[in-house]
């Protein structure tokens, strides 16, 4: 019996000394809820800007994480590159494909690709490799250049 009364007297000191931590807490919560309740607005637009640019960095980030990780995969692979491609009616088409150093001839529609037939690269076809972007580079510097050209002639 001695036992149990030790225990439940160091038992009720020391619920005696936890409920005073926790009323000094309480009389001083008040007063912190005061002040952090009522931010500016200054300081709330600039969180959210902070926030939209923790956002951004981390699209951005997984991007290059995911365009590092995947190693050209997704394009930029030297072993397959369209050579020229033509319609043939609304959704079909006859696109020529080099395949270390393979043309394969496909028939695309909008349900299946195939194979029509497979040639061997022609030599004179070395001259046409063009880098990614060139052609549409090419593209818009013509039609700057007609652009100013028609403007040229109005102008006259």
């Amino acid at each position: 019996m001695r036992c149990s009364c030790r225990l439940s007297g160091h038992l009720a000191a020391l619920c005696l000394l936890s409920a005073s931590g926790i009323s000094a807490a309480a009389a001083s919560a008040p007063v912190a809820l005061v002040a952090a309740s009522s931010p500016t607005p200054f300081t709330s637009l600039l969180q959210v800007i902070l926030g939209l640019a923790v956002v951004l960095g981390a699209i951005v980030g997984l991007a290059w994480l995911f365009r590092r990780m995947s190693g050209g995969m997704l394009g930029g692979s030297n072993r397959l590159r369209v050579v020229s491609g033509v319609l043939v009616g609304q959704r079909e088409k006859v696109v020529i494909v080099e395949l270390e150093g393979e043309w394969l001839v496909l028939g695309v529609t909008s349900h299946s690709v195939n194979l029509l037939t497979k040639l061997d690269r022609p030599p004179d076809a070395a001259a046409d490799v063009v880098p990614p972007g060139e052609p549409f580079a090419r593209w818009l510097k013509a039609a700057m250049d007609k652009g100013r050209q028609q403007s040229e002639v109005v102008n006259k």
